[in-house]
């Protein structure tokens, strides 16, 4: 369990990592901007949007400036804090099926020892049954509630690798007038994006092991030193537990490093039909 949630703690340590080194280059290169656009007649925004109001008037640009520049800074916190947040989750359900597996090897040791009665073993074991049932629904709850928008995520982020590669490319190649700044920062939001997706995928692939391992875990045991009548109790969990748990997009796929792989495969896939196209 410790395990896990030193895991938990360090992807969510490198997620705040990467969204700050984001949000550092998006910083300066907006402060950049401003600096530039002192003296010049047309000043340029972070955001670009058809505005009911006069932007070229000091103060509105300013103003306006200033609010599209923590607002970016907000959204790329909170989009933090939603993956840190659904990843600990599913690493803290993965935790609480470690205990639960050891919680009933524990208990059939026990009753291989003698150690306690088979009201006793019964007793425990449907305490046992509870909770991983109830860690079932924790997870079939977040999938609820987070699959329509992680499928809406995987479709942004499927383009959005394909399109900000394609950019950094085109930069490149074009040998356009652009800083290296811009260029280290472009390419630096894409290794975030792609580390974001990447804790998505690994936080969801370890619950579906962790969840079919509650019935490896029940055929490790020492089941075979127990009576024949409560070893039968043991099949409602091992039958419980051959349906893993996942944290699936929109229905449409499952959360795993292979889909991770798949989903970075497609987005090179279209990059190079762009730069085909391109050519």
């Amino acid at each position: 369990m410790l395990n896990i949630a030193r895991h938990g703690r360090t992807l969510s340590f490198r997620c705040y990592i990467t969204s700050s080194g984001a949000l550092l280059f998006y910083l300066y290169i907006n402060i950049m901007k401003i600096y530039r656009n002192i003296h010049q007649p047309h000043w340029i925004l972070v955001y670009h949007f058809a505005y009911f109001y006069n932007i070229r008037k000091s103060p509105n640009y300013e103003i306006t400036y200033v609010i599209q520049l923590l607002g970016g800074i907000y959204t790329a916190f909170i989009n933090s804090t939603v993956d840190s947040f659904i990843s600990i989750l599913l690493l803290h359900i993965c935790a609480q099926l470690i205990n639960l597996r050891s919680a009933l090897n524990n208990l059939v040791d026990e009753l291989a020892k003698k150690s306690i009665s088979s009201a006793e073993f019964k007793k425990r074991l449907a305490t046992i049954t509870v909770r991983h049932e109830h860690l079932i629904s924790n997870a079939k709850t977040i999938d609820d509630c987070y699959s329509t928008v992680l499928f809406i995520n995987m479709f942004a982020v499927t383009f959005q690798l394909c399109f900000q590669a394609f950019q950094i490319f085109t930069m490149i190649t074009s040998n356009l007038n652009i800083s290296v700044m811009r260029v280290s920062f472009l390419s630096f939001y894409v290794l975030l994006v792609i580390s974001h997706l990447y804790i998505y995928c690994y936080s969801a692939e370890r619950l579906l092991i962790e969840s079919t391992s509650m019935a490896y875990g029940m055929y490790e045991c020492k089941w075979y030193d127990i009576s024949p009548k409560d070893a039968k109790n043991l099949m409602f969990m091992a039958y419980r537990s051959t349906i893993p748990l996942k944290l699936t997009a929109g229905k449409f796929g499952t959360f795993s490093l292979e889909m991770f792989a798949t989903t970075v495969k497609t987005s090179m896939g279209y990059l190079s039909a762009l730069l085909t196209m391109m050519d």
